[in-house]
């Protein structure tokens, strides 16, 4: 089967490259806005934009449901604070980050609905989540708009994550981390690690 995406409508494509591109990071991302209410929403359309400088990137589309059409909170606070902090999701934080990925008021605090610790950051005014294991501090670079969603770039400005999750030498025990997925309409977790046998670039893959 062959489809050409440009075809049928948005929700179409949607499922298809959700249900194919997978799985697919989580950034839990808290903000504030200028009066500092707080905001956490998890978005999975997210990865490293750049190592050098540090760059990570989420890209956030219109409000949904009740809110349809309007511009989501963490867009908001983004664009009026230039900051904000990614906070990665493991196993244990499942039901806490799907609480707060519902479709709650502005003024309703995330971080209390869900039961979680608003921890002060040290370079910008958004709260880290205190049970989230690793934690990135960032600054606003820029804002892409494409079509009906936002690219947004945000340079790392600290890092910070749990001693029971750092192995030394800059490396994070995956294994005990146990980093939640997001696939098409549900989640997996990434505990079954494995690796490919080194083989030389003539010899091919086998």
């Amino acid at each position: 089967m062959n489809i050409d995406l440009r075809s049928i409508d948005t929700k179409q494509a949607y499922k298809l490259m959700t249900g194919s591109i997978v799985p697919r990071p989580i950034a839990w991302v808290s903000t504030i806005d200028e009066d500092g209410n707080r905001n956490l929403a998890p978005f999975s359309f997210f990865t490293v934009a750049s190592r050098n400088p540090a760059t990570l990137c989420i890209s956030v589309g219109p409000g949904v449901g009740d809110r349809e059409g309007t511009t989501k909170d963490t867009l908001s606070n983004i664009r009026s604070t230039k900051q904000f902090v990614v906070n990665i999701v493991n196993s244990p934080l499942g039901d806490e980050m799907h609480i707060s990925s519902g479709n709650l008021p502005a003024e309703v605090d995330e971080f209390e609905a869900a039961g979680l610790t608003p921890v002060e950051s040290i370079n910008v005014q958004a709260p880290r989540v205190g049970e989230a294991p690793i934690s990135f501090e960032l600054e606003l670079d820029q804002i892409i708009e494409i079509g009906s969603d936002h690219l947004i770039l945000g340079r790392v400005v600290q890092y910070h994550i749990q001693d029971e999750y750092y192995l030394g030498n800059y490396k994070v025990d995956l294994e005990k981390l146990k980093p939640l997925g997001r696939l098409a309409g549900n989640y997996c977790e990434v505990d079954n690690l494995f690796t490919l046998p080194r083989v030389k670039v003539e010899e091919g893959i086998k």
